[in-house]
């Protein structure tokens, strides 16, 4: 399913058990930022395939199993980078910590671009902001592009909802402040989550019990 705003484009391709939302996001250059390749490389290539487009990217939310699962896969499929904000790199590098050994995958990532919280990066021609919210992991981050008004919040944020605390290095304090963050974003934003269906910031305000 592919949705349009404001000239993005964003596929959305629902993968493994726990279904992990992964993105392709892409504008008319044909460019595109693969987010959270959670599981099933191959039916993320195949959707690739059918878009006619060339990945020149993987984001990453946060470093659980079921969002890495597919990062080495897809990443040297295309011969291309893949970015995670700062303070992941223990999940990243432990399947223990990441969950992946409990699966019998024994995943690890250990060739990624680190980011810092504020940092504006371009890719694919889409300029991206990157914004710490530790709590779900210590190292959780969203993805922001301002031009689109989407924000990919990974297990922060979902529709009435938030991510769990209580896997490795979650905090129940640091995902309160981060939510106090997102609050302070424009109501029009629309959240695109780690699960389940999409929101809007002003929709969280009202009707999310955590913000």
């Amino acid at each position: 399913m592919t949705e349009i705003i404001k000239g993005l484009n964003i596929e959305i391709v629902n993968v493994g058990l726990i279904g992990t939302n992964c993105y392709i996001v892409y504008n008319d250059n044909k460019e595109a930022i693969i987010i959270d390749p959670g599981a099933d490389a191959d039916k993320i290539e195949s959707s690739v395939e059918r878009l006619g487009v060339k990945p020149v990217a993987v984001l990453l939310t946060h470093g659980h199993f079921d969002h890495i699962l597919a990062v080495n896969d897809i990443a040297n499929h295309y011969n291309i980078s893949v970015y995670v904000g700062a303070n992941e790199e223990r999940l990243l590098n432990d399947a223990t910590l990441n969950g992946s050994k409990q699966y019998r995958r024994d995943c690890i990532v250990d060739n990624y671009k680190v980011l810092n919280d504020n940092e504006e990066i371009v890719l694919g021609g889409i300029n991206i902001e990157v914004i710490f919210t530790p709590g779900h992991t210590e190292g959780s981050v969203c993805y922001y592009i301002d031009d689109a008004k989407v924000i990919f919040t990974g297990d922060t944020l979902f529709r009435e909802s938030i991510g769990r605390t209580d896997l490795a290095t979650g905090d129940d304090k640091l995902i309160i402040e981060s939510l106090h963050k997102l609050m302070e974003l424009d109501d029009e934003i629309i959240v695109y989550p780690g699960h389940s269906d999409s929101s809007t910031i002003g929709y969280e305000k009202i009707n999310n019990p955590f913000m």
